[in-house]
């Protein structure tokens, strides 16, 4: 048996085989899940083929979590490609014009912030609720954060979306409890994947990372990340919720 059989997964932010929700994708499936994938606009193309990557084809449904009507619609979408019952979702979202990164703090103006926080923190929000009505026996929500306790080099205001992220996580775990919904967050070390490497200066942000990390560190595999998500959504985390799981090979417990 698998850790996942019989779930049915609802799984965002599938871009490239480098990414963390890709790999969360592959060991669903692994692990005996059902995993349909969501994108929109010209990105979908690039979803549409690696969801042809993991064990077994995965379904494709449209999903920008900034479009109400998306989100409405969201539920139908699902049972147009056979899914009437969620037991998980993976919110692996996370945007912000390179205009309020990179150094750019203080210089970033309302509207490019407004950005971030919508797409990085409040469409966490959107997406619970837009899945809800779907985890009628309850399940899991599971996000991506980057440690947003430290002011990171050049992430900047997307370093404010995560604080964002983060508290939208208690608050979702406060709220859907009642309901069996389990609301959990894995924060990632830095990963080369193409989110991260679009983020002016993102190599600071990952220098030194290996050396301080008790556990090491691999830059290049989300892996691990990826298991710690799969974990969240299986039944083996009965009781935790508001939760931030840190795979980062040990770095956040660590001095300078």
């Amino acid at each position: 048996m698998g850790l996942l059989d019989g779930k049915n997964l609802l799984i965002t932010g599938v871009l490239t085989d480098s990414s963390i929700a890709f790999h969360a994708a592959r060991l669903a499936q692994e692990e005996g899940a059902t995993v349909v994938l969501s994108s929109f606009g010209r990105q979908a193309k690039l979803t549409q083929a690696f969801a042809k990557r993991p064990p077994s084809r995965a379904a494709v449904v449209e999903l920008d979590v900034t479009n109400q009507d998306n989100l409405d619609g969201l539920a139908d979408a699902l049972r147009a490609v056979g899914i009437d019952r969620l037991d998980g979702v993976v919110h692996s979202i996370g945007f912000a014009p390179q205009s309020v990164m990179g150094g750019n703090f203080l210089a970033g103006e309302w509207k490019d912030v407004a950005v971030a926080l919508e797409v990085s923190a409040y469409s966490y929000k959107s997406l619970a609720v837009a899945a809800k009505p779907l985890m009628t026996d309850g399940g899991a929500l599971v996000g991506l954060t980057f440690d947003a306790q430290f002011a990171w080099p050049v992430y900047d205001w997307m370093g404010v979306a995560k604080a964002g992220l983060e508290a939208t996580n208690r608050y979702l775990a406060r709220d859907l409890g009642k309901d069996g919904i389990r609301a959990n967050l894995v924060s990632a070390g830095p990963i080369r994947t193409t989110a991260a490497k679009s983020i002016p200066g993102f190599e600071t942000m990952e220098e030194g990372w290996p050396r301080r990390a008790p556990l090491g560190w691999d830059l290049t595999s989300a892996e691990p990340t990826a298991r710690a998500v799969v974990a969240l959504l299986s039944d083996w985390f009965p009781a935790t919720t508001g939760e931030i799981v840190h795979v980062d090979g040990g770095v956040h417990v660590m001095g300078q």
